[in-house]
């Protein structure tokens, strides 16, 4: 009987979802495009073609490898009689992740056009296009449709909004999105920190985070929550924040991976603490490059470029190959530490590494070069570059002219200057300074006019002191505070006892 019912079961063929199945298994093993073009042709022997199961698993594998494969992707789709909502959506993904993201949308606009309704996985990766062609308009347009559909508040499509605006410099559009969502997520939160954090909002990113951990309904912060929020607090240079960073790590069992590890090593740097830095470096057990040049970079911010040239050679050692990031770290720490020769051997040396020189390199040879003393030579390299001197270069070469007092050289360097970097404050006011201390007041004056003139803003520096109450800044001249006439009567009213204490003590000592 079982001979018969297997004779039977080859004759007239396997149920229809017993097909699908079957083809949708073997495809799931595919890593390599041979081997989905085989199960592809069996598909077709076999008359399969037209099945939207297997044809949405053949697009997704084909989109997956990306190249030339996102086209055989589409004949694929193409060749579709019917299309269901999933097969578009399963192209729309392919391009939205491999590209051409234009595709995507164009995709998106034929989907429409067929009279198809996208549902709640359709808008994610249409915005996910959108943001990577940052095409702000036809992201609010297809936000528009979003809520047409009642899916604005859906949890994927908000998430997937709050990425867009964000991607789009739109970061008050983001924040509208994320406190309208009836429901959050931890990918909410950490959306809208990574909009705050990458369009320069710290402050908000980190009172935002402190808000995520008095949510009940969030739960705990998890590894891409750190990951996005550890920069944050790098910048602010808020130890405190990192040493719970690092408890919450241990007392939870997190692992310590190669994001969350780079974090923790860049924010211990920040604050100076490098044994702690070290530390957490040689709890990570799969490092990469990322995490060594992490390490380098600590130890060259330091002063400590003996110890930032042994962990290079411990990076090579260990197999990985350098990148220009780790040079350039490491030209930076040769530089500031004097040591010449060591930073021009491995500018030298990069090439067997197979690392490409770029315009930031060739600007530490000259800042190396500068601080020597020894301009002449500097000058002699920018000339001898490959590649066209870019601000870099010529910035260096200010810098060096200004600690030398060569204004010659620095009217030279800050022509160019003027030209590839005519915003930068900076440059301008070193000119200038230079020209008041040889008494040059009127050409010192006049580049000061420039400045008015072109309106150009230097960068407002500003100190910044933590409070119970948190971390308060406050620069020259700032006003921004509401108890700014009480705060500088206190410090008059101080002045003149200061003032009057001190003549006491004179008169005393008389």
């Amino acid at each position: 009987m079982r001979r018969v019912s297997r004779k039977l079961h080859q004759l007239l063929g396997p149920k229809p979802h017993e097909t699908s199945f079957h083809y949708t298994d073997l495809l799931h093993h595919c890593k390599t495009t041979d081997c989905i073009k085989k199960n592809h042709a069996q598909v077709i022997i076999g008359g399969h073609e037209q099945d939207p199961f297997i044809a949405a698993k053949l697009i997704d594998k084909y989109a997956q490898l990306g190249g030339s494969n996102v086209e055989h992707a589409r004949k694929v789709f193409d060749n579709l009689s019917e299309r269901d909502v999933f097969c578009w959506n399963v192209l729309i993904k392919g391009y939205a992740n491999m590209g051409p993201f234009v595709e995507a949308l164009n995709v998106y606009d034929e989907m429409l056009s067929s009279g198809t309704t996208p549902n709640r996985y359709t808008y994610p990766f249409v915005l996910k296009a959108c943001s990577a062609e940052r095409a702000y308009i036809k992201g609010r347009i297809v936000h528009g449709h979003a809520v047409k559909c009642g899916l604005d508040f859906d949890l994927f499509v908000g998430n997937a909004l709050i990425a867009f605006y964000a991607k789009c410099q739109e970061i008050e559009a983001a924040r509208n999105v994320f406190d309208e969502m009836p429901n959050r997520d931890v990918v909410s939160w950490n959306s809208i920190m990574s909009g705050y954090i990458s369009n320069g909002y710290v402050d908000n990113a980190v009172m935002l985070f402190y808000d995520m951990l008095r949510d009940d309904d969030i739960g705990f912060p998890d590894n891409a929550t750190l990951v996005t929020i550890l920069p944050a607090f790098a910048e602010k240079a808020d130890i405190h924040a990192g040493y719970w960073v690092h408890c919450y790590i241990v007392k939870t069992g997190m692992k310590l991976d190669p994001a969350v590890g780079c974090g923790l090593i860049t924010l211990y740097s920040n604050c100076g603490y490098i044994t702690m830095a070290r530390a957490v470096f040689d709890q990570i057990s799969d490092r990469n490059v990322i995490v060594w040049n992490a390490i380098i970079r600590c130890y060259g911010m330091h002063g400590f470029a003996q110890e930032a040239l042994s962990m290079f050679r411990q990076l090579v050692d260990s197999g990985l190959h350098p990148d220009d990031i780790v040079f350039l770290c490491l030209l930076s720490a040769c530089s500031h530490a004097g040591m010449h020769e060591q930073g021009w051997h491995l500018f030298q040396t990069m090439e067997t590494y197979g690392v490409v020189k770029g315009e930031a390199h060739y600007a530490c040879i000259v800042d190396l070069l500068g601080r020597a003393g020894d301009l002449e030579k500097a000058v002699e390299f920018i000339q001898s570059m490959p590649i066209k001197p870019g601000k870099n270069v010529y910035g260096a070469l200010l810098g060096a002219c200004r600690i030398h007092k060569n204004l010659e050289l620095a009217e030279l360097a800050a022509e160019k200057l003027f030209v590839l970097d005519p915003n930068n404050a900076g440059r301008y006011v070193i000119l200038a300074q230079m020209y008041e201390d040889e008494g040059r007041w009127q050409d010192a004056a006049r580049l000061r006019k420039v400045i008015r003139e072109k309106e150009i803003k230097k960068p407002i520096g500003y100190s910044s002191v933590e409070l119970e109450s948190g971390h308060n800044k406050f620069g020259v001249n700032d006003e921004a505070h509401p108890l700014t006439t009480q705060i500088f009567e206190t410090l008059v009213s101080l002045d003149r006892i200061m003032g009057k204490e001190a003549r006491t003590l004179c008169d005393a000592m008389l």
